[in-house]
């Protein structure tokens, strides 16, 4: 399973799945307007990975098979913080 990947030009750290590039059809306007203009950052195979740097996987996939669409929202700062730790202790 491929799908695009785009930022938000609104909110740091704020990103949008798609099943395919440039097709924001499955994605509300709300939502669309609240993101900003989205900017591609790239295409991903999902069905090659195990897990995402992140987000839960099994949730984009999901989220795609069933909404058309995956919203990432930015870290709460607490949550940086810990993923960047855990990220130190496995090196």
């Amino acid at each position: 399973m491929f799908c695009a990947i785009y930022k938000s030009s609104k909110k740091d750290g704020m990103y949008l799945y798609v099943k395919n590039k440039d097709d924001f059809s499955d994605v509300p306007e709300v939502l669309l307007s609240n993101f900003g203009k989205p900017q591609f950052a790239m295409m991903l195979n999902l069905a090659k990975r195990e897990k995402l740097a992140v987000v839960d996987i099994e949730k984009v996939r999901q989220s795609l098979d069933e909404e058309g669409f995956f919203l990432q929202m930015p870290p709460l700062p607490d949550q940086t913080l810990a993923h960047i730790r855990a990220q130190n202790t496995k090196l």
